[in-house]
């Protein structure tokens, strides 16, 4: 077997490709480039930077493995960045990661894995991928506190045919001991949970300097109207914020509401947050589409834990209605349907008022 793995530099991509050459697999690295300074070169802090390339390089040299970077920083700028940008002037929440492996990440590594002749693509995300009855299941991994599946479920019947996930079968723990054990630099470094693009640690920074508009600033009501507040731009809210609202009215106070266009925002209580249903559009399925009626479990923030909803057409879209009453969820992340431990499919969760999604 002939196998590209794609090394981020972090421990689970270095482990991932060990274990494939312990299968007797061999073994090709790579890294995507796709961010840069204005000097060309890969950023130096948050997430895939020059250093997390220097540590995969280095894994590679240590696993006596070809590595190259591959460059998709313009893909990358286009398909990823301008409509994060564009989703927050929007009043919208994009996930950077999820659209990067929509649009991008994966579409790129796979195309680059028929070229160089390779049977599978391997990567070191933490979810499992099975087959069964002829068909391809992607499932949650063995370690709950890491599961990734949510990131990854745009991937297709063709991708998953490729796709290989040695480390989902592993708990964390497991994963730093096996890397410790070979002596791998990365054993114990920690995870990243900076957006690659974001240097400073705060997308709020970000998005001032790129679109000065999201500086724009405008008025903070509660559900009666009544002003409370004014803030500096609606992109530095999302749906559901309770920290950092710079209004004081003596008890807690969420995000309810942002109206772009008019540059307000609305804060209510969390009963005010609560909400029956939410519509998702663009939606993707791993196998067989779900069928109006059916039941589902459904993820709609990657650090949010599955709840129970029925599914129905809505508007070319689906709408899923909660089991019970949760906060309303945040236009532009993903909402990802599970059967049990199983990914179902995936889309991009809408205004339904508006039926506004990332990129406008």
């Amino acid at each position: 077997m002939r196998a590209l793995v794609a090394m981020s530099g972090g421990v689970d991509s270095s482990v991932a490709a060990a274990l494939m050459l312990e299968q007797g697999a061999e073994v090709i690295g790579v890294t995507l480039k796709q961010w840069e300074g204005p000097d060309g070169s890969m950023p130096v802090s948050g997430c895939c930077t020059l250093s997390d390339a220097e540590d995969a390089r280095r894994v590679a040299a240590q696993l006596d493995i070809p590595y190259y970077v591959l460059d998709y920083v313009d893909e990358f700028t286009e398909a990823v960045v301008k409509p994060f940008a564009e989703g927050y002037l929007n009043g919208l929440t994009p996930n950077p990661c999820v659209e990067c492996n929509r649009k991008v990440r994966f579409r790129a590594l796979l195309d680059r894995t028929a070229e160089l002749d390779c049977d599978v693509l391997v990567t070191g995300h933490h979810a499992r991928v099975e087959r069964s009855g002829g068909k391809y299941r992607l499932r949650r991994a063995i370690d709950p506190t890491k599961d990734q599946s949510y990131v990854l479920h745009m991937l297709d019947q063709s991708s998953l045919a490729k796709v290989r996930l040695p480390v989902g079968e592993m708990t964390k723990t497991q994963v730093r001991a096996r890397a410790a054990a070979l002596g791998l630099r990365t054993a114990a470094k920690p995870d990243s949970q900076d957006i690659c693009f974001v240097t400073s640690g705060d997308y709020r920074d970000f998005l001032g300097t790129v679109v000065p508009a999201a500086a724009s600033g405008g008025e903070i009501v509660d559900t009666d109207g009544n002003v409370v507040g004014h803030h500096a731009g609606t992109a530095s809210f999302t749906i559901g914020q309770r920290k950092g609202l710079g209004v004081a009215v003596g008890e807690p106070r969420f995000v309810v509401d942002i109206e772009p266009r008019e540059q307000v925002v609305t804060i209510g209580t969390k009963e005010d947050l609560l909400t029956d249903s939410c519509v998702a559009v663009d939606m993707s399925f791993v196998d067989e589409p779900i069928e109006p009626g059916d039941h589902v479990e459904v993820k709609v923030r990657y650090r949010t834990e599955p709840v129970g909803a029925t599914a129905a057409p809505h508007a070319g879209g689906w709408e899923f209605r909660f089991d019970r009453p949760q906060p309303r969820p945040a236009p532009g992340q993903a909402l990802v349907a599970y059967r049990g431990e199983y990914v179902l499919g995936g889309g991009t969760i809408v205004d339904a008022r508006s039926g506004v999604t990332v990129g406008g």
